[in-house]
């Protein structure tokens, strides 16, 4: 990943690393609660609604060509369940971490001796930049790999039923009498059959009734 433009320090996924400093070894702890932004989850699936608080514990350590973060993100989730479509809610905790680099050295935390064309090499890279981070693109990364694909509200949810739309959940006993179609198409010829009988014998029952009255 390219770099980005000017971070802004009041951005609350944005973390300043001017105290922990560059010397390898240093570590720095770091909790902060943030209101989650908007589109945090897994797109008309599930995720974390806009606003909503999610705690942020880091653990930022120097290293030679930047800084290891690593940290958990803790929040509610909201969604809707697959099976029965009933709106469902999760604990949510997404583990992450991710190589923050210094745009001034190389792999080796060496200080770079002359530009280069790295675009291919840095598009999956995130910098440090004026000694500030961006945390998001980590963030929601670590989301939606914790958020489940298909939620549903319990385990065994059995959905809805399939001719009518009803929960099964609040109607165990709920079904519909099946009818072969086979035997339908018989059950409809058969009628067809008594219809023409009904018929026949109405008509005989009159030609009786005209001779009677000659």
């Amino acid at each position: 990943m390219a770099l980005n433009a000017r971070l802004d320090h009041r951005n609350p996924l944005v973390f300043d690393t001017h105290e922990l400093g560059r010397r390898p070894g240093a570590l720095q702890r770091l909790t902060r609660e943030i209101d989650a932004p908007k589109d945090l989850g897994i797109q008309g699936v599930i995720g974390v609604p806009e606003g909503a608080p999610v705690e942020l514990g880091l653990r930022l350590e120097s290293v030679m060509e930047g800084v290891l973060v690593t940290g958990t993100a803790r929040a509610r989730a909201k969604g809707e369940c697959v099976r029965c479509l009933e709106p469902l809610e999760l604990e949510l905790e997404a583990e992450f971490q991710e190589m923050f680099s210094y745009p001034d050295a190389d792999d080796r935390g060496r200080p770079k001796a002359e530009p280069a064309d790295d675009a291919e090499e840095d598009e999956d890279r995130l910098f440090i930049e004026d000694g500030l981070f961006d945390l998001e693109p980590v963030l929601r990364d670590a989301v939606v790999l914790a958020l489940p694909m298909q939620p549903v509200c319990q385990d065994d949810c059995p959905g809805l039923c399939s001719e009518c739309g009803v929960r099964l959940a609040d109607d165990p006993d709920h079904h519909h009498d099946a009818v072969d179609i086979r035997w339908a198409a018989l059950q409809g010829l058969a009628g067809s059959l008594e219809d023409g009988e009904k018929d026949e014998i109405s008509g005989a029952e009159t030609g009786v009734d005209e001779k009677q009255e000659k």
